[in-house]
């Protein structure tokens, strides 16, 4: 039952972040090009930073479901160097590590939740190269304008 219950939350934190990461860079390729009183090299970095501001908040949905899901019975919890007793703080870090696949190790998810973990990591591996092609596109057209003023 708690595998049944670990796939479904699964399912809707990387849906929810597939959804949130498609929208912010719609969102983004529509209104950096209005960016007409920003240098068009600046909008590259607004692009960047925006992008960064929404993996964040992704790590963080994903951090929320981690320390959610640690509340239900039977679904395991976190171990290792802990600062916060397995709270939202131990979560967001072991996210971070997770989202990023940097995996220090010395947090680490045991019983189900190890599946929201391996989830997380390939969601990362996703939207981070996602993120990395689009800043792809937005430095090659705003920085081949440039080449046209010279």
């Amino acid at each position: 039952m708690t595998l049944a219950i670990a796939f479904l939350i699964n399912t809707a934190v990387v849906i929810a972040t597939m959804l949130i990461h498609y929208e912010a860079l719609f969102w983004l390729s529509k209104k950096l090009p209005t960016l007409c009183q920003i240098r068009p090299r600046f909008q590259v970095l607004v692009g960047a930073l925006c992008i960064f501001l929404v993996h964040v908040l992704e790590i963080w949905l994903f951090a929320l479901a981690f320390y959610l899901s640690s509340k239900i019975d039977g679904m395991g919890s976190l171990t290792g160097n802990l600062v916060d007793a397995g709270g939202i703080l131990d979560c967001v870090y072991l996210s971070f590590v997770t989202f990023t696949t940097v995996g220090y190790g010395d947090v680490v998810a045991q019983g189900e939740l190890r599946y929201l973990g391996g989830i997380e990591s390939l969601t990362g591996i996703i939207l981070i190269t996602w993120s990395a092609s689009f800043l792809f596109v937005e430095m090659q057209r705003n920085w081949a304008d440039l080449r046209k003023l010279k």
